[in-house]
């Protein structure tokens, strides 16, 4: 993702109004800094009512974070306590199960779906269980294979 140099737009701004007050036309200035002539049109126009205050920087771009970064070192807190700690049985995070801390712990509700997103700002990522899950049943899952699966299996033939 590409991130907007919000400082250098600023001083791109601050020239073209160092130009304005030299005498310089709206075109020079558009040319000067490579802009469109509407561009220095509307920077013009901003100078001539605020000031160099209107063309300061508005500050940052987009929505604001639903969660401050206190709220996120709590979760993450909770996060490296475990599932168990948190009440669950299994030792796995699910999506659903963040969710529902952070909602727990923050009040702010995030869809299982963009929880990944939480997750990725804390610098975690995906990961497989790197051993079987001990309510794993093998006598069961054996039993499955020899009899459920042929009869469920499809064959070239059916």
């Amino acid at each position: 993702m590409t991130r907007r140099d919000f400082g250098g737009l600023e001083r791109r701004r601050m020239r073209a109004v160092r130009l304005f007050e030299q005498g310089e036309t709206q075109s020079a200035v558009a040319r000067r800094l490579d802009v469109s002539r509407t561009t220095a049109m509307r920077w013009a126009q901003a100078w001539d009512q605020q000031g160099r205050d209107g063309l300061r920087a508005a500050g940052r771009a987009g929505r604001k974070p639903r969660l401050s970064e206190e709220q996120l070192q709590q979760v993450e807190e909770v996060l490296l306590g475990g599932p168990r700690g948190s009440g669950y049985r299994t030792e796995y995070w699910t999506l659903s199960r963040v969710s529902a801390v952070i909602e727990q712990l923050t009040g702010v509700h995030y869809h299982p779906g963009h929880v990944w997103r939480v997750l990725r700002k804390l610098g975690w990522s995906r990961q497989k269980p790197t051993t079987r899950a001990r309510e794993r049943d093998e006598v069961a899952i054996e039993r499955w294979v020899k009899t459920t699966w042929p009869a469920v299996k499809k064959t070239p033939h059916a």
